[in-house]
């Protein structure tokens, strides 16, 4: 009995600082409420579908440019020269159709190195 009494006490004043009101209003505009929700238990979810989201762009682009990479050294091996554009890539038959780059990017490629990168 006397356990209970002391947890159900350290419960109640745990509750009352946490979750406390100053009485005071807060100013606060909603750029700051959004940018403080980061981290919250509300947005948690939203926040880790964010980050996957955030995670998949950027492992698609990691592999499409490692698979242009390959596809780019294959074709000097072949031919003894890198590729005059990515498009010749598809009429010699080394991709079927070219990788897509992530929504918003485009590809860049230098002829002259070979090297292949995403804006």
């Amino acid at each position: 009995m006397k356990t209970t009494r002391i947890t159900s006490l350290t419960l109640l004043i745990g509750l009352c600082s946490c979750g406390g009101s100053s009485g005071t209003p807060k100013d606060e505009s909603p750029e700051k409420e959004e940018s403080s929700s980061i981290g919250s238990p509300l947005t948690a979810p939203l926040d880790y579908v964010g980050a996957v989201g955030k995670a998949k762009k950027s492992s698609d682009k990691r592999l499409n440019l490692a698979n242009m990479q390959n596809v780019i050294k294959q074709f000097k091996a072949v031919e003894g020269r890198y590729p005059k554009a990515l498009n010749e890539l598809v009429t010699e038959g080394y991709f079927p159709r070219p990788p897509s780059p992530p929504r918003g990017m485009r590809y860049v490629y230098n002829p002259k190195t070979g090297q292949v990168g995403v804006r």
